[in-house]
């Protein structure tokens, strides 16, 4: 099971740019802790050092829906910002989304045809007699490359693949960065005043752990009990 997990401040101030890096941090965490497999696939940094905008990320493991109930929705912190330390405010609010629909673009090595040609030099005098340069055309989507960096073709070869890989998973994230800004409502909806979580204090201390986990497991067995009706 895959599945793109956003980690959103929506356009909420500095202080919500701030709790998504330490939501980000204690998330990863936990997914460690669960042998959740994870990839960062995009992130937009904050106005300030050590703050994000938000971070997408790619989980992969058997079970994931369990382990996301207790993180989908708003997350909130209690504290005062040490931004505006004058600032009255003080439960900031941002988001963990799920974004469904949007199909990664696989790179296959097997998907790429290639061209040898003679490297050129400026003048478009020939830079050796032999075909060493290469051309790289990744099928599906249409991406090419040229490489002519060294004399040896083969070397040509791999720095082809690497900068086609490079080149497809940019295509790949603008694609994202496309649905981010489709799905732009997902950053101004982030639900105040029922949170999934509650953290607090400059050290992000977690509040009400226990009970959020006890919730879910309390709302699994209301579904068993009720599907139990069902069959009678």
């Amino acid at each position: 099971m895959e599945k793109l997990i956003q980690i959103t401040s929506g356009r909420g101030p500095l202080e919500c740019q701030w709790v998504t890096a330490k939501v980000l941090k204690a998330f990863l965490e936990e997914v460690k802790n669960n042998t959740i497999d994870y990839e960062i696939i995009h992130r937009e940094n904050g106005d300030e050092n050590l703050t994000l905008k938000s971070v997408t990320l790619l989980l992969k493991a058997k079970e994931l829906d369990v382990f996301l109930k207790t993180w989908l929705g708003s997350i909130c912190w209690s504290g005062k910002s040490t931004f505006r330390k004058l600032h009255k405010r003080s439960n900031w609010f941002i988001g963990v989304f799920e974004l469904e629909g949007l199909e990664k673009i696989n790179f296959n090595e097997k998907d790429i045809q290639f061209q040898t040609t003679r490297s050129q030099g400026s003048g478009g005098q020939n830079v050796n007699k032999v075909n060493t340069a290469v051309r790289a055309v990744h099928v599906p989507t249409g991406e090419s490359v040229f490489a002519q960096d060294s004399r040896s073709q083969l070397e040509n070869k791999k720095l082809a693949i690497m900068r086609l890989k490079e080149k497809v998973t940019g295509l790949y994230i603008k694609q994202l960065e496309k649905r981010m800004q489709d799905t732009w409502n997902n950053h101004l909806q982030v639900q105040r005043g029922n949170p999934v979580r509650t953290f607090s204090g400059t050290d992000f201390k977690k509040n009400h752990q226990d009970k959020s986990f006890k919730k879910q497991r309390n709302i699994l067995k209301q579904e068993l009990k009720n599907d139990r009706y069902d069959l009678n």
